[in-house]
């Protein structure tokens, strides 16, 4: 049987998918021995050609939005551009965060020496604005640093721009990088969060989109539930409670998986 994505919203217009950590949205040159793409797959799995209007980093998941039609896919990518989709994104980061805060750091652009080595070098930084709210803090009795315990916040990150890794780059600007971040995190973290609490992924999801339909011009959230290993992170950390029941993971629509990660082991 085909992998089938999981479809979080769909009309004649547009779909959105609850897109797996791991899954690039398209080929790239980044991964050239890759095979599987979040494009491809949904093409297949319609039935029908689909447009991808914005992307998501390969390790992130969640929300992904793509037009049914060229026209649907001109305007989709226009209110992109224009900072009329809302992005919410949850994060789980080093240190206690502050309980809320607005990252104005501009960034210069990241260029991959594949994909490209065509583009312009040295360009100046660009604007770059993300809000963020920490919405609850864990302590661990382990010593991973300098510290007899370790400190760890679950963020909410609201992009205001759309530069290239941007809430990974700018959490690290504040001193507090995404768990799982292998570019611009912690190893001595990452490994830990690998090995004791199964959690070997970049610790950052898409959780909902808010935009005007293209068409009908109406209000649409679209949400996507935690994968398995992030809900049961979360669960391990008493950490579900402080977000929407709806991002909660949902075992009718993802699969079974292991039980709840205990931190404290």
């Amino acid at each position: 049987m085909a992998e089938q994505l999981p479809i979080l919203y769909r009309d004649q217009w547009l779909v959105a998918i609850n897109k797996p950590s791991g899954l690039l949205v398209h080929r790239s040159a980044i991964d050239r021995h890759e095979t599987r793409f979040a494009l491809q797959l949904l093409r297949d799995q319609l039935g029908q050609r689909v447009y991808p209007v914005h992307r998501l980093d390969k390790p992130t998941s969640g929300a992904l939005l793509f037009a049914l039609d060229p026209d649907s896919a001109r305007a989709l990518s226009q209110a992109m551009e224009e900072q009329r989709v809302q992005k919410t994104y949850l994060a789980v980061v080093r240190g206690y965060a502050e309980p809320a805060g607005l990252i104005d750091h501009p960034l210069t652009e990241e260029l991959d020496k594949y994909s490209d080595h065509k583009a312009r070098q040295n360009k100046p930084a660009q604007a770059a604005v993300t809000r963020y709210q920490c919405l609850a803090t864990r302590e661990l009795d382990v010593a991973i640093e300098t510290y007899p315990q370790s400190r760890y916040s679950l963020v909410q990150c609201q992009p205001q721009t759309g530069r290239k890794h941007q809430i990974r780059r700018h959490m690290k600007h504040i001193g507090h990088p995404i768990i799982g971040d292998a570019k611009h995190g912690r190893g001595r973290h990452n490994r830990y969060f690998k090995d004791h609490l199964g959690a070997g992924r970049l610790l950052l999801h898409a959780a909902s989109l808010q935009l005007q339909h293209p068409l009908s011009r109406q209000p649409l959230q679209i949400t996507a539930p935690l994968d398995q290993t992030l809900h049961a992170l979360l669960q391990g950390f008493q950490w579900l409670d402080a977000i929407p029941r709806q991002w909660h993971h949902s075992l009718s629509t993802h699969g079974d998986g292991p039980g709840p990660a205990n931190p404290d082991q």
